[in-house]
């Protein structure tokens, strides 16, 4: 049996290396030409600033293959570290946050305070990468600029409200600069294979312009053009972001922002024309209508750091791996967010989810990423097992993977899959083939011992088809 396992393996490898050699990327029957930068230049006719047509725009492979990212929020809000919308709850009067500020800081302080004290004095972005890849994450999300307008670049739209102006007095998102190792962007793409992308707020809480805009009922538009297109337009050109997840869009609608005509040109003239994905946060009431993210962050109740959080405010890694397989399952593609300090440091809770997902990554990952929904997303007979699949020329593979130990160590599958007596069916991270039956349509698996798999929670069983 171990010779017929071996020999299989091998099979899937030769097919694995003609699937490359014949240009077979797993995903859509999609015509492409090779560029100089090996990204896919499709082929196709120019876009028009409408939805119709922007619509029609394929998502890039390298995103549909990728399946899970990092998103990171770091900003001023990171040094009170009591949520990431800090400085509106104080303003609007929030009775914890007024109090905090009542307790902590003299009568007359300001918000711009705290961007004096956002220092970074321990960021290291080599440091920062090696974490963020451990997580077996494909991209990383940077928070370029949230609400409160503060930008973590030198942006020539935001005079003296940045990090090279004030604060850490550094282009955090990604130049070099030679008196450090080089910047986020730019240690993600040296010393790592992750893709870099940026989150960017469109509105700013208390930015006169937005503020004058919003009194005139939206009918006027200094703000988006002398501050927010302007700034989108310094990123891209600048940092070439290969994801740009926009938000505070809720107030205002499309035509305010000029979403159509940024988007218009994002995908005909950018820099990452061919390779940019986006979210669906462009203008009130296009929620859920045109974008390809479903985030969530570890911390259950903030997206940023707080100092006051718990130990169980923060999701378990089962909670975790549960999120991400049945995401995946479902055709979707998970953003796992995490809040560094205002000092720069990604905190040791934070780093242990991530690594302990990237270790269940190593062993599962082939049922994670470049895989398609199955017919079914989950098991109809056993609950918490959850359904992907691949294709590699003439073989398909599904993956069911489950989120529970078998009782006794017996998986009981009434899923319909078509497998013969020379089917094998293998379990990941575990080296000898299961012995199996089907009866009426019901599939049972004997598992080996737990101590015998490596990996400890989420399991995948392996079918080739």
């Amino acid at each position: 049996m171990k010779k017929l396992v071996v020999f299989f393996e091998l099979a899937i490898i030769l097919t694995v290396i003609l699937a490359d050699f014949v240009n077979q990327d797993n995903t859509d029957d999609v015509f492409y030409i090779q560029i100089e930068n090996e990204e896919k230049e499709y082929v196709r006719k120019p876009f028009t600033p409408d939805w119709n047509s922007l619509d029609t725009r394929e998502l890039p492979t390298w995103y549909d293959e990728a399946k899970f990212g990092i998103f990171i929020h770091w900003g001023v809000f990171s040094v009170p570290s009591f949520g990431e919308w800090f400085w509106y709850n104080w303003r609007e009067g929030s009775p914890s946050y007024v109090e905090f500020m009542k307790k902590n800081y003299p009568p007359n302080f300001t918000y711009a305070g705290f961007a004096e004290q956002f220092r970074a004095e321990f960021f290291d972005p080599d440091r920062w990468a090696e974490i963020l890849e451990s997580s077996g994450a494909k991209y990383v999300v940077l928070t370029g600029k949230h609400h409160e307008g503060f930008t973590l670049w030198p942006s020539k739209y935001s005079w003296n409200w940045n990090s090279m102006d004030i604060g850490p007095k550094r282009d955090l998102v990604g130049k070099f600069l030679a008196n450090f190792h080089g910047e986020l962007a730019e240690a993600i793409r040296r010393k790592t294979d992750m893709r870099f992308g940026i989150y960017h707020s469109l509105y700013e809480w208390y930015h006169p312009l937005y503020l004058q805009d919003k009194a005139n009922n939206f009918t006027t538009q200094d703000f988006v053009r002398l501050k927010t297109m302007p700034e989108l337009y310094e990123l891209v050109d600048t940092y070439k972001p290969d994801v740009i997840w926009s938000d505070g869009d809720w107030e205002a609608s499309e035509k305010y922002w000029d979403t159509l005509n940024f988007l218009t040109w994002l995908y005909n003239d950018s820099p990452v024309r061919n390779t940019v994905v986006v979210n669906d946060r462009w203008g009130h009431g296009l929620g859920c209508k045109h974008g390809d993210f479903n985030a969530m962050t570890i911390d259950r109740y903030a997206w940023a750091f707080r100092r006051n959080a718990r130990l169980e405010d923060f999701l378990t890694t089962q909670e975790l791996i549960e999120t991400l397989v049945t995401t995946v399952s479902c055709g979707g593609n998970l953003l796992m967010n995490i809040g560094p300090t205002a000092d720069g440091v990604i905190r040791p809770i934070f780093e242990e989810r991530l690594r302990d997902v990237g270790s269940w990554l190593h062993v599962n990952g082939e049922a994670i990423f470049r895989t398609r929904p199955w017919a079914l997303q989950n098991d109809t007979l056993t609950s918490n097992v959850w359904y992907t699949s691949k294709k590699l020329l003439f073989w398909t593979f599904v993956y069911g993977i489950t989120l529970r130990w078998p009782e006794n160590n017996m998986l009981v599958l009434g899923a319909p899959l078509p497998l013969t007596d020379r089917s094998i069916v293998t379990l990941l991270g575990y080296e000898e083939p299961l012995k199996w039956n089907i009866f009426k349509g019901v599939i049972s698996i004997q598992f080996p011992e737990i101590d015998q798999v490596a990996s400890q929670s989420g399991w995948t069983v392996k079918f080739a088809l």
